[in-house]
Parts: C-alpha cells; sequence; structure tokens
C-alpha cells in the first residue's frame, strides 16, 4: 500500500514496519510526533492517515479520534477503545493478527493509533480464500476471535495479507457488544472441529479476561466475552449461520 506525500511536507525516510521489532513500532506510535497526511476516503467516522517520527525515524498509521465519531445507538462513545482492546485480545492469546495498536492524544484529541500494514490494497478475503489455502489456519483463529470479539463488521476488505504472508486484521471499533450481534464474511469453516491449540487459547478467556482489555470495556460487555468463549470452548466447532442473515454491508 504506498501513499503520496505532499511535495512541501519536510520530512524523515519512512521505515518499512518489517524494519522494526514489535516493541520499537509501539515506543514510535507511542511516543513519536503525529502528522497528519490525509484524510482517508470513505470512512464513515473521522479516520486518517499519519506519520508518525521519533529519533529520526518515520512511520505511517492510522488515527481514529474520539471526536470524529458519528454517534451510534448500540455502541457507547469512545469506538477507539475498542480497537485497542481488540489489538490487545488477539496479543493476549497469542493470536497477533491485529497490528499494533495505542490509545494516546493526536491532534484531534484522543485516539486509537494503529500501525498501517503495508499490503495490496486489491487482495481481501474473498480475493485470497481460494488461492491461498496455506493461509486458512490463520482465517480460522481470524473467525473465533470475531465471535469472540462480537465483531460486527468483518468485512473482505479488512482482512490483509502482508509480502510475508502474514494475515492482519483491521478495524475494530464495532466489536465488544454485550449483545450477540456477528457480522462476518468468514463463515467457510462453520462446522468445523476448532484444533486443539486454539481451544487452547479460547479456554483462558472462560477464567479471566485480561485486565488490559477488561479495563476499555464496561462490565457486561467484559462478562459476555467469557460467555463466548465458553460457548465456543463446549461447541468444539465453529458455528453455522442457518440464517444466512450474519453478514455486513458492503461485503468489502
Amino acid at each position: 500500500m504506498c501513499f503520496l506525500w505532499p511535495a512541501d511536507q519536510q520530512r524523515w525516510p519512512l521505515v518499512s514496519t518489517h524494519e522494526l521489532d514489535s516493541a520499537e513500532q509501539l515506543n514510535i506510535l507511542l511516543r513519536g510526533e503525529i502528522a497528519i497526511i490525509m484524510r482517508m476516503p470513505y470512512s464513515s467516522n473521522a479516520t486518517y492517515l499519519v506519520s508518525i517520527t521519533l529519533d529520526d525515524k518515520s512511520i505511517q498509521a492510522i488515527y481514529k479520534p474520539m471526536r470524529g465519531e458519528r454517534p451510534l445507538w448500540d455502541f457507547e462513545p469512545g469506538l477507539h477503545r475498542r480497537e485497542v482492546a481488540a489489538y490487545r485480545l488477539s496479543e493476549t492469546m497469542g493470536l497477533g493478527f491485529v497490528p499494533p495498536t495505542v490509545l494516546r492524544d493526536g491532534p484531534s484529541g484522543e485516539g486509537s493509533v494503529q500501525l498501517l500494514i503495508e499490503a495490496d490494497p486489491d487482495e481481501h478475503y474473498f480475493t485470497i480464500f481460494e488461492q491461498r489455502q496455506d493461509l486458512h489456519d490463520q482465517f480460522r483463529a481470524m473467525c473465533a476471535f470475531d465471535i469472540l470479539a462480537n465483531n460486527t463488521d468483518r468485512k473482505s476488505g479488512h482482512v490483509l495479507v502482508d509480502k510475508n504472508s502474514r494475515v492482519w486484521g483491521i478495524d475494530h471499533g464495532v466489536c465488544f457488544a454485550a449483545d450477540f450481534k456477528l457480522r462476518t464474511v468468514i463463515w467457510e469453516f462453520g462446522g468445523e472441529e476448532i484444533s486443539q491449540p486454539l481451544l487452547e487459547q479460547i479456554k483462558s478467556l472462560t477464567q479471566t479476561v485480561p485486565l488490559e482489555v477488561a479495563t476499555l470495556l464496561n462490565e457486561q460487555e467484559v462478562v459476555a466475552i467469557a460467555e463466548r468463549a465458553k460457548w465456543l470452548l463446549d461447541g468444539g466447532r465453529f458455528p453455522v449461520d442457518p440464517s444466512g442473515r450474519h453478514y455486513p454491508w458492503p461485503l468489502v
């Protein structure tokens, strides 16, 4: 994914995210100076492509300030906090598919800042699934995560694959509702048994939801995560959608 800089903007050379380890990425995201490059098109809420510079290194990221959110009847204000909660849940489960995401102040106030993944924007879940069977286990992990997080918006375009064949999931602002609201395009694994390693990762959530996730959500939402984990663990299989209604719109 490539973005052009304004010709008159002075900056340090961009560092490829592949050149930095996760600790370095988080440090820049948290402590670096943010400069807005452009507002991302087609976003329902204010979403900005930004550069973040620290110690002569610049990376690109996506900044979503709370101030730019449109009110929703079924989610409390603060969707940016759910973006951060999704990253933290993915990390504590050992899944590692949500790009590094932090909570911090920016040019428009508090928001989430997420590392921009270098991926081909023309590829998405639908174009990849049939051609890349080697990625299916990563898709299975994402499928389980979306159930646990109660993702209402897993569009095909919210699935990215980088040049190292690592699958990433983005846009988790409408996750973690207490009421079941799952909307996803990933239903191909319905009825399959969940692998034992993945069940072990799910099992930990039936006992306790990590504090770093729980502090970003309300009490009912935290309880619901544990309940969904128990439901998945007891069933041992990926669910099936007999109604055909649990899809986001638009699909891509």
